[in-house]
Formats: structure tokens, C-alpha cells, sequence
């Protein structure tokens, strides 16, 4: 039996550059591969770690395209659209209508750091748009304002456009909050890696994850463990990733998984800044930690 849609292990897809920092499209296309034959679940295409803050709007449209006709529909396919200036970004939510997106994911706005009452009506103001389901994204470590628990349910309970959240704030008691309020159907996934299988454990859905593009079939034994309640083997694959998992957030994201992804042989170690490389030392030790 499969899984419900986004239920399971997501990736958080990289984009590859070649040296000059273009596109790397043949990598790209090989790093898809590698992942849905290694058992992930879904890809979410140019959040954060898609550095999609360097992207022309023409070259994201190349890239959602892209993703969309070589995943030819194995998995579900979620697209990054987010933003601090509320009007744009309603925009340009109702203008995707690109084929093989089943939903947006749209981060709570960054720098302006609004009221509860802000981010409430910012997201309400996308979902009058949007065609496609929403997943909202907490991230205050990257944003500089939560969303609470009461936010959150308030939104979920407000429209059914709402159909989930990325919850990486770290903060587990609001997790739970979360998971106890929520609407029954409404998705509750993690957006740490670290924290996925304690969360896990009381009724978070999956992850939406960094690490697991380039250890896709560990990180979705352990998330396939998880939702099977066997924490056992959980533990043992989350304690098998534990120094990747720590070593590729040391030098920022996705400086790290696009290191181990380089070790693999799967792109060139290519950033656009503002993002530089990983260090020389830090390569050699996430190489080095990843399952063999």
C-alpha cells in the first residue's frame, strides 16, 4: 500500500552549477534519478536549499520545467514560492500553473518580521490565489519570527487550501501543540533532519529533507522505520547518519550536501554567492560520513 501524498521521506532538491555557475542540468537530472531509485517519496523544487534567491525568474521556470518532465510524474512534485513582500509573492503563486506540481511550499516572511496577525494574512492572501494546495514553512532561525502553534492551526481550520506545515523551529512543545490541534488531515513534517525521528515519534508525518539527497535510502529506511512504529531500526539508521547529519549544516546549507553530493560523484561543488564552498577539512569529513 502507498503512502499518502506527502507522507514519507521529501527532498529538498539542490540546484547544480557548473563551474562557470550555470545550470547543471545532466547533473540534476542524474542526482532525480539517483534519489527515486533510492526511495524517496517526493522532491520540492527550489526552496532554500535550491538557492532560488540566485535565480533568474526565467532560469526557475527552466528548472520547475525541468524537474517536472524528468520526474514524469514517479513522484510528487512541490514547488518553492515564497517571500516577504505578500502581493508578489500572491502573484506569483496564481500565475504557476506549471504541469506535474501537486503543491506549493511557501516560507512564513522573512526580515520584515511581522505580527502573528501578519503572517496570518499574508498566507490567507496567497491561498485566494493559489491553484495548488499549500505547505506552509516555519523557519525562524532563517526568517527571524515564528509562526506559533496557534497560527498555525488557526490557518489550518481557516482554509482548506492549507493542507500542511515544514515545522523547523526546533521548538517540540509547539510541534505537539501542533499535532494535538491540528485538523485530522492536516500534515504535520519535519524540517530538521537532526530532530526527525523524535518527532516522529509523537505524529510528525515525514521530513521535508537536506541530508537525504545524498543518503536516500538510509534516511528513508529510518523515515519508513518511524511510520511503522519500529523505532528500533529507526534509531539504528538515524544513529548510522548522525555525523552527516551534523556535518553538513557546520558550514552553512546546502554548502554541505552539495560537498557529500560532489564526493558521490553526482555534481561539481558549486555555490553562487552569496554561498561560498565548504572548507578543505570539512569536505574530507563529511565524505567521510557518509553510509557506505
Amino acid at each position: 500500500m502507498s503512502k499518502p501524498k506527502f507522507t514519507g521521506t521529501g527532498v529538498a532538491l539542490i540546484t547544480p552549477f557548473k563551474q562557470d555557475r550555470s545550470i547543471d542540468f545532466a547533473a540534476l537530472e542524474k542526482l532525480i534519478h539517483f534519489n527515486i531509485e533510492n526511495g524517496i517519496d517526493y522532491f520540492v523544487v527550489l526552496g532554500t536549499t535550491g538557492e532560488s534567491v540566485t535565480l533568474s525568474s526565467e532560469e526557475k521556470t527552466e528548472v520547475w520545467k525541468f524537474v517536472a518532465k524528468t520526474v514524469s510524474e514517479k513522484v510528487p512534485l512541490v514547488a518553492g514560492i515564497g517571500g516577504n513582500n505578500t502581493e508578489k509573492i500572491a502573484a506569483e503563486t496564481g500565475q504557476f500553473s506549471i504541469a506535474g506540481y501537486d503543491a506549493i511550499l511557501s516560507v512564513s516572511p522573512y526580515y520584515n518580521k511581522p505580527s502573528q496577525e501578519g503572517i496570518y494574512q499574508h498566507f490567507m492572501r496567497l491561498q485566494e490565489e493559489s491553484k495548488l494546495p499549500i505547505i506552509l514553512y516555519n523557519v525562524p532561525g532563517r526568517t527571524s519570527s515564528n509562526i506559533t502553534w496557534e497560527t498555525t492551526v488557526r490557518l489550518a481550520n481557516a482554509s482548506s487550501k492549507f493542507i500542511g506545515i515544514k515545522e523547523a523551529s526546533g521548538q517540540f512543545g509547539q510541534i505537539m501543540q501542533i499535532v494535538k490541534n491540528k485538523p485530522r488531515d492536516f500534515l504535520v513534517i519535519s524540517g530538521d533532519d537532526l530532530i526527525t525521528l523524535p518527532l516522529m515519534s509523537f505524529g510528525v508525518c515525514g521530513v521535508i529533507s537536506v541530508v537525504a539527497q545524498a543518503t536516500p535510502r538510509a534516511f528513508s529506511s529510518l523515515v519508513n522505520a518511524a511510520l511503522k512504529n519500529d523505532f528500533v531500526a529507526a534509531t539504528r539508521h538515524h544513529l548510522s547518519l548522525l555525523d552527516a547529519m551534523e556535518l553538513f549544516f557546520s558550514e552553512g546549507s546546502p554548502a554541505g550536501v552539495k560537498a557529500a553530493l560532489h564526493s558521490l560523484g553526482i555534481c561539481e561543488n558549486v555555490l553562487r554567492l552569496p554561498l561560498v564552498s565548504v572548507s578543505a577539512s570539512l569536505y574530507a569529513k563529511i565524505s567521510e560520513s557518509l553510509p557506505a
